[in-house]
């Protein structure tokens, strides 16, 4: 049995929220610099050197690289020989997040009703998700999400009739519909399966998949390339200015389903796809 004190988990989760928003992943930028590359419309190459150019603005400054820091989204995978000490979880978690987010000069986003609309002024409580497995290490990952494209995400209980044409056009009507809002070139998560909750949830997480790596199971890495290239085709472009970067990446899980079921998830993030993570 491992065991693991909540103040490491706080100063973990605090250093997560920080380094999430200053600091643009390896394969995200990589991705930009094949996708300016491949681009023959110059205003898209311009737009990209932007962005490319807000990253390193970010990195060397220790700053946001987005005014819209996000709501901390944290995923736990808790091995089962883990003993948390010293306190909640729960608690460490959020007390991570109030740090990370005032240390980080990081804007505070959250409301503590839907209806009431009162800022909670340090960006809590985050949305948290908890899975047991088996070890003795706790991994903790943070990925912030602005709703400028939380809020083009998309969810429909398809049927099984429906089949995998069916799929294809639902996610393609949520981009299409999503167009310049979700500010492109976009991160596409799609969740196929499961049920109402559980689509939404493979969703969000096919969004911490590295854009190099695509899904293990041939048929879905196929899928993924092909829903990638219809994307591409849309002419929505970086920003929405038009070219042949809307999107940087496709990456769909899946999960077993009901006979009577076909539920499809569409979770878009910005090109940034912000994420972090530790392991104790």
């Amino acid at each position: 049995m491992k065991e693991i004190h909540v103040s490491k988990i706080v100063e973990t989760v605090k250093k997560l929220c920080i380094d999430a928003n200053y600091y643009l992943n390896d394969d995200i930028k990589d991705s930009l610099f094949k996708a300016k590359e491949k681009e023959t419309f110059s205003l898209a190459q311009n737009i990209l050197d932007i962005i490319l150019e807000n990253a390193d603005i970010a990195k060397n400054e220790n700053m946001p690289m987005c005014q819209d820091t996000g709501m901390a989204v944290v995923f736990l995978e808790i091995g089962q020989d883990v003993h948390i000490t010293g306190g909640s979880l729960e608690d460490a978690v959020n007390e991570g997040v109030r740090e990370g987010y005032s240390e980080g000069y990081l804007r505070k986003s959250v409301v503590g009703d839907p209806i009431e609309r009162i800022n909670t002024k340090d960006n809590t409580p985050a949305i948290i998700h908890y899975s047991i497995v088996p070890g003795d290490k706790l991994k903790i990952t943070v990925a912030p999400k602005g709703f400028g494209s939380e809020n083009m995400s998309q969810l429909k209980m398809l049927k099984p009739a429906d089949g995998i044409e069916g799929v294809k056009d639902f996610v393609l009507k949520a981009v299409k519909e999503a167009g310049p809002n979700p500010c492109p070139p976009i991160v596409v998560g799609i969740g196929i399966g499961g049920t109402f909750e559980k689509a939404a949830f493979l969703a969000k997480k096919a969004l911490l998949r590295p854009v190099n790596v695509k899904n293990s199971n041939p048929y879905y890495a196929k899928l993924e390339e092909e829903l990638l290239e219809k994307i591409n085709s849309l002419g929505i472009g970086p920003q929405g200015f038009g070219g042949r970067t809307t999107a940087l990446s496709v990456n769909i899980e899946t999960y077993a389903t009901h006979i009577a079921g076909l539920p499809v998830a569409v979770n878009i993030n910005c090109h940034a796809t912000r994420h972090s993570e530790a392991v104790l």
